[in-house]
């Protein structure tokens, strides 16, 4: 082969390799943007659907009256269940509500805990964010350990202060205190947090420590069948996701 002849073939298979390098390196490039793209944009969202509105909130909106529920507040919900709550670790008992819980896709059971939280709310607050109550039974009348004042329950799902030392929940009592009683800028009555402190709640009872669903030991009376908050709450749960339903027809819930 002439000299003039394996130099050109030579330089086409430099120029070659460099091309090749470029697309290799171009490559590595786009897939580290791509990387870098992922993580800035944060953790992906679970899947989500609506949730239904409990028979409390349906009424309120046919009577033109205040709803007080932001319906907002059911994806913070959503959102705020942690992956336990949508896997076959849930005691047995949520059935009873939920029929179909083990078989449904993760977006329906997250639509399912929204309602339940939903009627929760509905029981214990009805559906208003600024709600109070002192307690006199003597099993409940005691001093919060974290306000050093006698506990009352507050907010959407009744919690006090003590549960942020309890289960980790983001109640200020230090920058409350300094606010009017019923001052919804009070951190145990934003709705966000004291939803989010529920779902902890729940998580404990269910999950870690491995109780039913509904319990004569659980934190809310609302969930201890036979008392008459059960039976409040019960009502609540009459109109769940349809994915929930055996026939379809309203669920009934067992008293």
């Amino acid at each position: 082969m002439r000299p003039q002849v394996m130099e050109r073939r030579g330089r086409q298979s430099a120029v070659a390799a460099m091309l090749m390098t470029a697309v290799l390196f171009a490559a590595g490039c786009g897939k580290r943007e791509e990387a870098r793209a992922s993580a800035s944009a944060g953790p992906v969202a679970p899947p989500m659907k609506p949730a239904p509105a409990t028979p409390i909130l349906a009424k309120k909106v046919e009577l033109g009256e205040e709803t007080h529920w932001n319906v907002e507040w059911d994806k913070i919900v959503e959102l705020a269940i942690p992956q336990e709550m949508v896997s076959r670790q849930v005691p047995r008992d949520v059935k009873r509500f939920c029929p179909r819980f083990y078989e449904m896709g993760e977006a329906d059971k997250r639509a399912f805990w929204a309602y339940f939280f939903q009627a929760l709310a509905g029981a214990e607050a009805g559906l208003k964010p600024t709600t109070r109550v002192r307690h006199t039974e003597p099993e409940v009348a005691v001093t919060d350990t974290v306000s050093g004042r006698a506990v009352r329950s507050e907010g959407l799902l009744q919690l006090t202060y003590e549960d942020q030392r309890r289960y980790g929940c983001t109640f200020d009592w230090q920058h409350d205190k300094e606010l009017a009683a019923n001052d919804p800028a009070k951190t145990i009555l934003l709705p966000k947090n004291n939803l989010e402190c529920g779902v902890r709640i729940l998580d404990n009872q269910i999950i870690a420590q491995r109780r039913p669903l509904l319990s004569e030991k659980s934190y809310w009376s609302t969930l201890r069948p036979g008392t008459v908050s059960y039976r409040v709450f019960a009502k609540q749960m009459t109109n769940v996701p349809l994915a929930c339903r055996v026939s379809g027809r309203p669920q009934a819930a067992k008293r």
